[in-house]
């Protein structure tokens, strides 16, 4: 693939499970959406833990979960879903995962990369940890460097380097997105995925909006998503 043939997005969201990115990004997503802006999911793992069926499967499950987020996607505007497909439970930080993040990040080349943050002190699931810190490292240095998984650059792909990261899910966020004009959409969004809110979307729904309301308080915003920022070193050597 020629540098002029790479399919550029502004942003990508890297996701733990289906559902994660609309619990914490949704809103953003869709506001950049409505501007033009184009963005990719990537969803690592494949879900097929989350659920208190005692007659559901792991295999059934993640089918079910897979075209959840699909339909989610379709919501909000994103152009395009790639799902890892590692077991829900069973990130790792491997060589395997953080080239294969890499890879996609040189492929789609985006501005912006979304994740959830791996530095909460107390209770967060071990996924979201997981990919939190391989997604920052595939970001920097390894998407950079070009001696880092040198394999890529025989596929067409050379190294890239991402503007920011924005972490949802921060216990000290310095980042708040108006998201009053596509709540709705985030909402709708995260309706998609009944297997995991259905019985609990009175609650949920009304606990969204409060969360909201309060992160967007002291912004003077009615309604806000939160994140902790991270600018990336704009430089190629050490």
């Amino acid at each position: 693939m020629s540098s002029t043939e790479k399919p550029k997005v502004y942003a990508m969201v890297v996701t733990p499970h289906p559902d994660d990115a609309e619990f914490g990004a949704a809103g953003t997503v869709a506001s950049w959406v409505k501007r033009g802006r184009e963005v990719v999911y990537v969803v690592c793992s494949n879900g097929d833990k989350g659920s208190s069926d005692p007659d559901m499967t792991s295999e059934r499950l993640a089918e079910i979960r897979q075209r959840e987020q699909q339909e989610a996607a379709r919501v909000l505007g994103v152009r395009e879903v790639v799902f890892l497909g590692y077991p829900d439970g069973g990130l790792e930080d491997t060589p395997d995962f953080r080239g294969a993040l890499v890879r996609l990040i040189r492929e789609y080349r985006p501005e912006v990369v979304i994740t959830a943050d791996p530095y909460r002190k107390y209770l967060w699931h071990r996924d979201h940890r997981i990919t939190g810190r391989v997604t920052l490292d595939a970001v920097f240095p390894y998407a950079r460097d070009h001696l880092s998984y040198p394999e890529h650059k025989a596929e067409g792909l050379e190294p890239h380097l991402v503007k920011e990261v924005l972490l949802w899910g921060s216990e000290e966020p310095d980042t708040f997105i108006d998201v009053s004009d596509t709540f709705d959409v985030k909402m709708a969004a995260l309706g998609c995925h009944a297997s995991q809110v259905g019985q609990y979307w009175d609650i949920i729904e009304e606990r969204m909006k409060d969360r909201a309301g309060k992160m967007g308080e002291d912004q003077g915003l009615p309604l806000a998503e939160a994140f902790r920022r991270v600018e990336m070193p704009q430089w190629q050597t050490r």
